[in-house]
């Protein structure tokens, strides 16, 4: 009897110890469940309200019908947050700033800008025009890159936000400034819809012939922004060709097949499937950072670019554009050196890039589509990011 009572007596200590267990580890997981759960908001306006240059710079709001808001400053016409409706909660998908005074410190000067006179890289920072060179500032290497020192990425733009769903931005860019020949009137309108669309139309017109490319450097995480790595995030391009590269991200002046190829993304992929491979054009990449030649569809004014779809959360964005090829980034030089929104830091692929855009270099490429603005014409272009839940 006595050895009855300490066997069950032991046993009423283990199934307390198991029950203990359980409990803290249900408690543990109830915890790094709550951990996970993001309440993601728009960041102050006030932080934005600043004096640069002798203007005022601002954060704008744009709303639409269903719970999707964006949030725009006119420094550098940046796309700041992007709250995306997933199934009951909002998400903000971009990486970025809660301030401006971190735009204007960081040594990551593109989160969310626009980009101009030139997105992408120009060789050696030189360009013929009517046989007269143009030489611009050299910033990447022994390139020009998005468009020389300062560029529309920090400059302070006129805004006009004329509806709850539409902010138009202006900025006039004088002739030479950052080496571009022409006075250039430069328009851009972002537009939420109700169809849970971002629509970026880009117009400009010049006094002198001039070359122009201009984009959106908006960095995506469909996770939320504080996810972690974008690299189980599955991709599609609808382009069957790419630009391979020189060392300095130079495009080589001809289109190759993707075909057989880390850059294979003509159906849903992981993003990170293939990024640590034994290949030259990752080497020089160091990851993804190449610009894919999209197939054209005459028939339709806009074109399907790339479809992304979120790994853990139900985000799915689809790119449309008028432009000939995007520039897909997968975060290669992200190095946790800035603090972002809620505190966070910009670890290495923790966003990705699809700049749409004419290619680089194509003013020393005649193979490539033309990137040349004639007096007395104007430039205009459109992207779509739309979004919706799988």
């Amino acid at each position: 009897m006595k050895y009855i009572k300490l066997l069950l007596g032991l046993l009423t200590v283990i199934s307390l110890s198991l029950g203990c267990s359980k409990s803290a580890k249900t408690e543990n997981q109830n915890m790094a469940d709550s951990s996970e759960t993001t309440k993601y908001q728009l960041p102050n306006k006030l932080a934005f309200q600043q004096t640069i240059e002798g203007k005022k710079t601002d954060l704008y709001v744009l709303k639409n019908s269903h719970d999707m808001q964006v949030a725009i400053t006119n420094y550098g016409g940046r796309l700041v947050s992007l709250l995306v409706p997933d199934n009951g909660k909002v998400i903000d998908v971009l990486v970025g700033f809660d301030n401006v005074k971190s735009y204007t410190d960081s040594t990551e000067p593109y989160f969310g800008a626009l980009i101009g006179r030139y997105g992408n890289r120009i060789a050696n920072g030189i360009f013929k025009l009517d046989n007269k060179e143009y030489k611009l500032f050299i910033n990447n290497g022994k390139n020009a890159l998005h468009g020389g020192k300062k560029n529309f990425r920090a400059v302070v733009w006129d805004a006009k936000q004329t509806s709850d769903s539409t902010l138009e931005l202006s900025y006039l860019s004088k002739d030479m400034e950052e080496g571009y020949p022409g006075n250039l009137t430069v328009k851009v309108i972002y537009t939420l819809t109700d169809a849970n669309e971002l629509s970026i139309d880009y117009e400009a017109t010049t006094d002198k012939k001039t070359v122009l490319n201009l984009t959106n450097h908006a960095y995506f995480n469909l996770n939320g922004y504080d996810k972690g790595d974008i690299l189980n995030h599955e991709l599609m391009l609808n382009a069957d060709n790419y630009t391979p590269v020189d060392s300095t991200l130079i495009p080589k002046g001809k289109n190759i097949s993707v075909k057989n190829t880390p850059f294979d993304f003509t159906k849903l992929t992981p993003i990170g499937s293939r990024i640590n491979q034994k290949d030259e054009q990752i080497k020089f990449g160091g990851g993804y950072d190449h610009n894919f030649v999209l197939n054209p569809n005459p028939s339709k004014a806009m074109n399907f670019a790339a479809k992304v779809v979120a790994d853990k959360s139900n985000i799915v964005m689809e790119v449309f554009t008028q432009e000939p090829g995007v520039q897909f980034y997968t975060g290669n030089f992200m190095d946790s050196s800035h603090t972002i929104k809620g505190g966070k830091k910009d670890d290495f692929r923790t966003a990705f890039c699809l700049e749409t855009q004419h290619f680089p270099d194509s003013p020393n490429q005649p193979n490539f589509p033309s990137t040349v603005l004639e007096v007395g014409k104007k430039y205009q272009t459109k992207t779509i990011y739309k979004f919706s839940v799988k």
